[in-house]
């Protein structure tokens, strides 16, 4: 419903915008997912400056990416709300030591004492006696119909849908990409692209098809209940792709092709969001094709990627964008004033027409000083209204 004072509820003003129409003003996002929000540090020094007192908790353990409080968002103006699978019953990381863990992937991640962040150490098939089609099959994979994953999600879906007007965001299971990197190590997958065809091929399967069942089983739950469905798997680097355009066509588009199928065909009203850093406009025709309807984070600091004007021509008329205020220098490291320049430039090149969901690129680090996050909310409230 629309509120009597004339506004539109935050789920309209997000209907509206991904669907290339003008609201009352750009709607923001903060919190809605694991790449969307804010670092458990820098979290506690938010909170502390907005004299807010409550336990923190984590959304996502390898970033340590935090929850953000209700009270927090109200505050913001924030028109979205995050909804996850839960945690497997069957499955607890193993604590390699106090830095260390692994996941359910085999996959080892490990933190400095100085970081809040863990970074990938190690691959459970990294190594040359692991690339092969034997070590792949005798390979512990993760169950994806363990019930934990899937209890109560139906509910929690329904309450955020009935009992709120926020846009609700779903981040789904439909990627695959980065658990190969993962899984392989970096180093030993790009060379296994070239060298090693057959067995990538097969991993690439493998994941898929784990991951097809978890999206499927997820969005039987789910379906009628949220607006936006989070996909994605990085393709690009700070300064180019991640691998050539016909690579991506041999190993990673039809795949993609079939989960983005199964994710419209199990939520049919939901948008299709994708995330992926880097410079990848090289890959945006490939991705529309195949069914996305919005990109996130807009990684301005990358190439290609700051003239956000240039990326709205091109692409606006198939793409919405979720993102683009610059976490790499000004949001970290920049004065008020220059957020705010930063937040107008972005609404400006982005917001004409709809089509513009404002969020930072990615989560806010713990350098950044909490100032900076109020004031790019300030400055969205100033400039966002059409």
């Amino acid at each position: 419903m629309t509120p009597s004072n004339g506004k539109l509820t935050p789920r309209e003003r997000m209907r509206r915008a991904m669907n290339h129409k003008e609201p009352d003003r750009v709607p923001f996002d903060f919190g809605s997912t694991a790449v969307t929000s804010i670092a458990g540090l820098a979290y506690e020094k938010l909170k502390k400056h907005l004299g807010v007192e409550s336990e923190t908790e984590i959304l996502a353990k390898q970033g340590m990416v935090a929850f953000v409080d209700e009270r927090i968002l109200e505050k913001f103006q924030v028109d979205t709300r995050p909804l996850m699978i839960g945690a497997p019953d069957n499955w607890r990381d193993i604590e390699v030591d106090e830095l260390t863990y692994q996941d359910e992937w085999g996959v080892q991640w490990q933190r400095t004492e100085e970081s809040n962040s863990y970074f990938l150490l190690k691959g459970g098939l990294e190594g040359d006696e692991n690339g092969t089609l034997e070590a792949l099959r005798r390979y512990q994979w993760p169950d994806p119909k363990d019930p934990g994953r899937y209890r109560g999600l139906a509910e929690r879906a329904r309450k955020l849908h009935e009992d709120t007007d926020y846009s609700v965001v779903f981040t789904s299971a439909a990627t695959f990409w980065a658990d190969a990197e993962w899984i392989r190590g970096f180093g030993d997958f790009y060379s296994d692209l070239v060298t090693n065809k057959k067995f990538v091929h097969e991993l690439l399967d493998k994941l898929l098809e784990i991951r097809l069942d978890m999206t499927e089983r997820s969005l039987v739950e789910v379906d009628g209940y949220v607006d936006v469905i989070l996909t994605g798997d990085d393709l690009g680097t700070q300064n180019g792709p991640m691998l050539s355009v016909p690579m991506y066509e041999e190993f990673i588009k039809p795949r993609q092709k079939i989960l983005f199928d199964a994710v419209r065909k199990g939520a049919p009203d939901a948008k299709i969001l994708y995330h992926c850093d880097g410079c990848i406009d090289m890959f945006l025709p490939h991705l529309i094709e195949i069914g996305i309807d919005g990109l996130n984070p807009v990684q301005v600091s990358a190439k290609n990627m700051g003239d956000t004007k240039r990326l709205k021509r091109e692409f606006g008329q198939d793409l919405f964008f979720w993102g683009g205020v610059d976490t790499g220098r000004v949001i970290p490291f920049g004065t008020r004033d220059e957020v705010f320049e930063e937040v107008k430039r972005r609404i400006d090149d982005m917001g004409e027409g709809g089509g513009y969901v404002l969020n930072f690129v990615h989560n806010i680090q713990d350098e950044v000083p909490p100032e900076n996050v109020c004031a790019m909310f300030e400055a969205a409230l100033e400039y966002g209204e059409y």
